[in-house]
This record gives C-alpha cells, sequence and structure tokens, in this order.
C-alpha cells in the first residue's frame, strides 16, 4: 500500500489537531467546571438542560403567583373578619331590642347605633385593593360590588367571576372572594307569608306572622310541596292545617296543633318554618272563648317573587318609570321569565310597542316575549306592558328606544345590608302603644335575628374558603421549593463536569498530544535515500 507524503502529512496534521482540541477543551472543562456549554457539546443534555430551565421558569412564576394570591387572600380575609365584627355587634343589638323592658325610645336608640353599623358595613363591602380595584366585584375591579338605591336598598353589581392564577402545575386558585358568594348567598329565613282570609276585617283576635324558615332542607322537600296551606282555628286551643289538595297535615305542626291561648311566644313549627302566635281575646269573650276564636282562616304560602324594574341611564327625555310589576299569569311566569332578570326595551321605531328580553341583551338578542302598551296613561289607567306572565306598569309614556333593567327578586336570599336597614326601620318605628304593632315588631325581629345568623354564617364560609386557599397555597409552595431545589440538582448534573473525570482525561489527552507529536517527528524523518 501507498502512502503518498502529501496525504501523510495531512492525516498527522488533522490527527495532532483533532488532540489538540480535545485537550483544550479538557483544560477549559477543568477551569470552568462546565461540561456544556453549547448545544454541539451534547445535544440531548442541551436538550434537558432547555427543558429544566424553561420548568425552572415556570416555577419562578408560580412563585410570583403565590405571591399574588396570597396578598390578595390576605386582604380580603382582613376585611371579611372586620364585617364579622360588625355583624357580631349588629346581633347583639338585635337581641337586646327585644327585651321585654325596652321601650320605644330604647330601641330607636339601638336603630340610631345599626344607621352607623350599617354605613360602615356598606363602607367595608366596597373596599378596595392596594392597586384601587374592588375587593368583592368579581373580575369587575372598577365598579363599586355594592349601591345604595333611592328606597333605602341596596343592590350588587360585581359578577360571579373568580380570578384564576396557576400556582403549580395542576393547581390554579381563586385570588379574590365575591360579593356574591361572600354576602348574596345569605339565605333568608323570611321566605313564608301568611295572610287572614276569614273574617274579611282582621278582629285583632288571632295574629299570625308570616313566619321563620328553621329548616332550609325540611322546607324546600315539604313545606314547597303542598303549599298554599289553610290553617283553621277550630276552637281557643285547637288549629287544623289542610295542603293545597285538601289533606289533613295538622300532625306535621308541633304539638299536633294544639296550642296555649294565654302563652306568650308561643310558636307554631311546622314542615320547616315557625309561626308566632298571638291571641287576644276582647271584652265579651270570656263566655265563649272557643266561640271567638273558632273561624279564624289564614293561608300559609312561600313568599311569591317580587319584580322591580330601574330606568336605563341612556333613555330619552320621557322620565318614564317602571312604577309597578305583578305576575298575572304564573305559569307563563315560571316557564318563560329568566332568572337572571330582564330588559323591557321600548321600539326605537314606535314607542307603542316593546320587546323582553333575558338579561343582558346583546345585538343578536331575540325577545322573549312582545306586545303593545295598554293603558292611556290617566288616573286608574297606568301604562302597562305585559310579558313572560308579568304586566309592568309605566310611569308616563316612553319614547321610542328607551329600556328597563327588570329584576325577579325569589326571596331565597337577602343580603345584609338590606337586613340592617329592614331592622333599623322596626326598631325606629313606635310600638308601645300598639299591641298589633308590637306582633309586627316582633315578627320583624325574628327575620332580622335570623338572617343576621344567616349572614354572619356567610361570611364565616368565605373566611374558611379564603383559609383553605392558604393552606393549599403553602403546601404548594413547599412542593415547588422541592421541584425547583431538585431542578437545580439535576441542572448541574447535566451541565457540570466531574473534576476527578476531566483530570484523568486531560492528562490522557496530554499524552496522546505528546505522543502523535512524537511520532510524527519520527515518522517525517523517514526517506528512501537513507535505504539507497
Amino acid at each position: 500500500m501507498r502512502i503518498s507524503t502529501s496525504q501523510f502529512y495531512n492525516t498527522s496534521s488533522a490527527n495532532y489537531q483533532r488532540n489538540f482540541a480535545n485537550a483544550v477543551k479538557s483544560q477549559q472543562d477543568a477551569s470552568d467546571g462546565l461540561r456544556i456549554r453549547t448545544a454541539a457539546d451534547d445535544p440531548v443534555g442541551a436538550a434537558r438542560l432547555l427543558q429544566l430551565e424553561q420548568q425552572q421558569n415556570m416555577l419562578k412564576q408560580y412563585s410570583g403567583n403565590i405571591t399574588n394570591v396570597r396578598n390578595a387572600l390576605g386582604t380580603a380575609e382582613s376585611t371579611l373578619n372586620s364585617i364579622g365584627t360588625i355583624l357580631q355587634r349588629v346581633n347583639e343589638l338585635a337581641i337586646s331590642s327585644g327585651n321585654a323592658g325596652f321601650t320605644d325610645a330604647d330601641r330607636k336608640a339601638n336603630a340610631d347605633e345599626l344607621a352607623s353599623l350599617e354605613d360602615q358595613l356598606f363602607s367595608l363591602m366596597n373596599s378596595r385593593d392596594e392597586n384601587g380595584k374592588y375587593l368583592f366585584s368579581g373580575s369587575k375591579g372598577d365598579t363599586p360590588p355594592y349601591v345604595r338605591n333611592a328606597d333605602g336598598t341596596y343592590s350588587y353589581q360585581g359578577d360571579q367571576s373568580n380570578l384564576m392564577l396557576q400556582v403549580g402545575d395542576m393547581l390554579s386558585l381563586a385570588a379574590n372572594e365575591t360579593g356574591y358568594s361572600a354576602f348574596e348567598q345569605a339565605l333568608n329565613t323570611s321566605r313564608s307569608e301568611t295572610k287572614l282570609t276569614t273574617p274579611a276585617i282582621d278582629d285583632g283576635r288571632v295574629s299570625l306572622s308570616n313566619g321563620q324558615v328553621s329548616g332550609s332542607s325540611l322546607y324546600n322537600d315539604r313545606f314547597r310541596s303542598g303549599e298554599p296551606y289553610s290553617i283553621e282555628f277550630t276552637s281557643s286551643t285547637q288549629f287544623k292545617i289542610t295542603d293545597s289538595n285538601g289533606n289533613d297535615v295538622t300532625l306535621e305542626a308541633s304539638q299536633g296543633g294544639k296550642f296555649d291561648p294565654q302563652g306568650e311566644n308561643t310558636t307554631i313549627n311546622f314542615r320547616g318554618v315557625d309561626l308566632r302566635l298571638d291571641i287576644s281575646f276582647k271584652d265579651g269573650d270570656d263566655a265563649d272563648r272557643d266561640a271567638a276564636i273558632a273561624g279564624h282562616v289564614f293561608t300559609l304560602s312561600a313568599k311569591q317573587d317580587s319584580i322591580t324594574g330601574t330606568r336605563s341611564p341612556g333613555n330619552g327625555p320621557s322620565a318614564s318609570q317602571v312604577t309597578g310589576a305583578s305576575i298575572t299569569d304564573q305559569a307563563l311566569y315560571d316557564a318563560a321569565f329568566p332568572g337572571g332578570g330582564a330588559i323591557l326595551k321600548i321600539s326605537d321605531s314606535d314607542p307603542t310597542q316593546f320587546d323582553l328580553y333575558a338579561a343582558p341583551m346583546s345585538a343578536d338578542s331575540r325577545p322573549i316575549g312582545s306586545g303593545t302598551l295598554a293603558g292611556t296613561g290617566t288616573a286608574g289607567d297606568p301604562y302597562t306592558a305585559t310579558a313572560a306572565g308579568v304586566t309592568f306598569e309605566l310611569s308616563t309614556a316612553p319614547d321610542a328606544g328607551d329600556s328597563f333593567a327588570v329584576k325577579a327578586d325569589t326571596h331565597q336570599t337577602q343580603n345584609v345590608l338590606d337586613t340592617i336597614g329592614q331592622l333599623r326601620k322596626a326598631l325606629s318605628t313606635p310600638v308601645d302603644s300598639d299591641p298589633v304593632a308590637r306582633q309586627n315588631f316582633k315578627a320583624a325581629l325574628d327575620s332580622a335575628i335570623g338572617n343576621v345568623g344567616s349572614a354572619m354564617n356567610q361570611v364565616s364560609a368565605s373566611i374558611s374558603s379564603i383559609g383553605g386557599r392558604g393552606a393549599a397555597l403553602d403546601v404548594q409552595a413547599e412542593t415547588n421549593e422541592a421541584l425547583g431545589t431538585e431542578n437545580t440538582k439535576t441542572q448541574s448534573s447535566i451541565r457540570e463536569s466531574d473534576p476527578a473525570e476531566v483530570m484523568l482525561r486531560l492528562q490522557m489527552q496530554s499524552n496522546m498530544l505528546q505522543a502523535s507529536l512524537q511520532a510524527y517527528v519520527k515518522i517525517s524523518g523517514l526517506s528512501l535515500v537513507n535505504y539507497i
């Protein structure tokens, strides 16, 4: 086999350069401790390092999100604790107001303090965070969650959206607590009502309160299935209850329908509803007390939904308002009226025509009801619009294009601001010289105590929810920290070189470099001239 001189020199030079480059790289490995500097050093290892760096960046983002969520939840929890403290004081005032020794003046003093607490509560429920966003508005951070209406009631303007942040590969947590969940879902204990049907004119002998829901499950499962009920007093010590089908259900009432006419604060419990009963005999009733009480009949049912409407700000100069709304077709209302509210829209081209839309209304929304305005707008014959089983009364003739926001109150829940407002009004009403007013006050007080307790429970549930998320954050933070530590170790094991292995490799490559150089010198000295 022949080897040309140029081939020999080229091959020897390439081997020497390769060995020299390997030795230089090993020297660099030994000096900076790195095995991989570019993808060419180790393509598989470089790809793995890229994955690990991406994971480390995500862990850093999770850490920032955890801090943000923890700060936001801490602010919300602190505010809710302050709200709970105020509600505790409201509850104390409500309970003390039922003291039999209290006078109108005493109750008025409590009402004045309640007014101050109501303002404080209104301010706290509209609290902002450090960025100026409202805490309890959901995703509508620039909108105050609560506004005070002209009639003294309060409306929630926020939404039900939770602001979710990713705090782990498989975990996202809400960074906020909405006013809807913290305040709007407090169960209303005043969801039933009674009405005297016989005699036609109340003689003041039998007073039966609207009732308080003491057991929501029993109320929903049993009470609602048999309403409306008829409560007939058959004597001065006995009453009878029949359901909507005429079945006698008296045995489900406390004491089987018996009561003490001389008892104070007599309570009837029936299918999850507590009713306050008061018997007041009149002069001459002692001769036949049974006859004086027998024949009094009440109906008992759940409160019907109430409909309210507000004028949209962009309406024309007509100043027309929805002054009243009533359910005129219960079956159609149950089937068609939207639970989330509706928009009553006057036609853009004809102010006598209207459409009813489910809220919120968009450009492609279709009406759920349409019609022509009825009435002449005169006394006793107002302008009315009837759709989805509801008749709306308008104060004046509307302009073309006018719209009105319509909301249905199912009485299932009640925010605590409205509860305090109702209690304040009840405490401000004189009752000392009016037995009927005093009985109404007792019923209002029962309602307030029940609803304040329900509101306190709802706030406590929100605080517990925040605590649960805080605990989850702590666990996830520890998990992320552990993942970050292992990630750093893995990156180090892939990127960094082993000092002992590098030194051995460098020594071997130095020996090889020296040997190749000596071999090159020896072989380059060979020549055919030496053999002539």
